[in-house]
């Protein structure tokens, strides 16, 4: 049996003086990781925080929330990480909505923690650093630095087995109110196998990060890191992309997992400026990254193998597409991950051929558990499979697999325009744009219109006023039919993202 927790247990086990975890100026080698994780646990415990019970972890990318993840699996518990720009009333409601009996906040959140536990009467403890208040009728604070320097450091006796959730992970809502994608372990460790297969993953990488940990795809990073014995270099944000490949280079970083509005800011750079020759692979995945932005950078890091791969917090990661596969298959998401199966269905549950678009269908041991205490909405999603009591995802997206099975992302279900009477999938028609030179990102949106239904309207940053509307218009005119083309054109700064760096609509 193989828990979440195995791997920093292992890695401390294997290599304990390897640099585990850099911050900033601070490095944690995976010794220091496995105490300190051991330290919280036992006082967690000594709390009264039982099996099964949820600690909401409410915090900037760092050593203490990256620590408090491994410390909650070590005292059999489920942790939940929220975004660090979450409201204290946002907060408050998912930790009603998942009866967190735990809050982990950063220093400066102690007052907006309290008023968390003045709303939730199910918290019963709060954890932060440097914290000596004892708010009376409310939790006693769990001080970590006291925690890490007196506390009790030897490893927790286990209790639970890998059916046992691991995490809840609360998709983003823009579709309506945030949903816990319930993980067992066995799904974590399902997961975190495949994609460390194929990405050839060894103790030697170096992985640099800058997505919030409170998004499945940065979590997973300091999760594989810990599954491989590598090192995880834990950026706070990608607000300085500069500073950030200053970083890389400092560190020599071998692995660059990123969202296409990070790419789009590199490439606005001149990267010939900076040291990227340790780079091994890129990863993308969020959103598709155009082919253009794609071969410009294989043409600046010509030594590093580029990713580009789709997956949804349900399953964690779904598709990728083969590095070698590339140049004979541009815009594919590629193909199933390692282990798991995948097809396409219309409406009414039938399977489809080769150039017909449907909804993705994923089975395997990444598909999750559902929806906390929302059985209408795991019923939807998660419906059963080919065998007795075996449950497959569906996805919500569409796509289009050519003949050698090879998938292209259309567009979700709940995206899809209808114009003159047609259906429009915004991804075609961003991507069409995204070929210009010149193009740093796009959004393709639908604007209420008495005679079209929906008017369709492209907005564009740009790299600079070189590239005219009229050129974008002309271009997808060449490339779209009628029915697609944008109704005009805006140049915008910038477009509305959410915290995980996905542009929203």
């Amino acid at each position: 049996m193989f828990l979440v927790q195995d791997f920093v247990e292992q890695s401390a086990a294997r290599a304990p003086t390897k640099t585990a975890l850099v911050c900033g100026d601070l490095r944690l080698t995976w010794a220091d990781v496995d105490r300190r994780a051991n330290q919280l646990a036992n006082e967690l415990r000594s709390r009264g925080f039982r099996r099964g019970e949820r600690a909401v972890l409410w915090a900037a990318n760092g050593p203490e929330l990256a620590v408090a993840i491994f410390a909650v699996l070590k005292a059999d518990g489920v942790f939940v990480v929220l975004p660090d720009s979450s409201k204290p009333m946002q907060v408050a409601g998912i930790v009603a909505d998942c009866g967190g009996v735990a809050l982990l906040c950063a220093a400066n959140r102690s007052k907006a923690a309290l008023e968390v536990a003045q709303a939730c009467r199910s918290l019963r403890i709060l954890v932060t650093s440097g914290a000596t208040a004892n708010d009376p009728g409310r939790p006693d604070w769990i001080d970590l630095d006291a925690v890490h320097r007196d506390g009790d450091a030897s490893r927790p006796p286990r209790v639970g087995i890998d059916r046992d959730l691991a995490c809840l992970i609360y998709t983003s809502g823009s579709t309506g109110k945030p949903k816990g994608v319930m993980s067992g372990h066995h799904n974590v460790v399902f997961a975190a196998r495949s994609i460390t297969s194929y990405l050839r993953n060894t103790a030697d990488d170096v992985v640099i990060s800058a997505l919030p940990l409170s998004f499945d795809y940065g979590l997973y990073q300091w999760l594989m890191v810990g599954l491989f014995g590598g090192t995880l270099v834990l950026e706070r944000s990608f607000a300085y992309p500069a500073e950030f490949l200053h970083r890389l280079a400092a560190e020599r970083a071998t692995g660059l997992p990123g969202v296409p509005t990070m790419f789009a800011m590199l490439l606005n750079l001149d990267l010939a400026a900076f040291d990227l020759g340790s780079l091994r692979y890129l990863t993308n995945t969020g959103a598709a990254l155009p082919p253009r932005h794609i071969e410009r950078l294989r043409e600046i890091v010509p030594q590093a193998l580029v990713f580009s791969m789709y997956g949804l917090t349900e399953t964690k990661r779904t598709l990728y597409l083969p590095p070698e596969d590339l140049d004979r298959k541009p815009g594919s998401v590629g193909v199933a991950i390692p282990g798991t199966e995948v097809w396409l269905e219309d409406a009414l549950g039938n399977r489809l051929g080769p150039d017909q678009v449907g909804e993705l269908v994923v089975r395997g041991g990444h598909v999750m558990r559902g929806y906390w205490g929302n059985a209408e909405a795991t019923a939807a999603r998660f419906r059963p499979g080919w065998l007795p009591g075996e449950t497959v995802c569906h996805s919500g997206d569409l796509f289009r697999r050519d003949a050698d099975g090879y998938h292209y992302f259309v567009a979700r279900t709940d995206d899809v325009l209808k114009s003159r009477g047609e259906k429009v999938a915004p991804a075609e028609i961003e991507q069409v744009i995204s070929e210009l030179d010149g193009v740093v990102e796009v959004r393709v949106i639908g604007v209420d219109d008495p005679v079209l239904g929906q008017a369709i309207v492209a907005q564009v940053v740009r790299r600079d006023d070189t590239l005219l509307d009229k050129q974008i218009l002309l271009h997808c005119k060449s490339r779209l039919e009628d029915f697609k083309l944008p109704r005009r054109v805006e140049f915008v700064t910038d477009l509305p993202k959410n915290a995980n760096g996905k542009i929203t609509r």
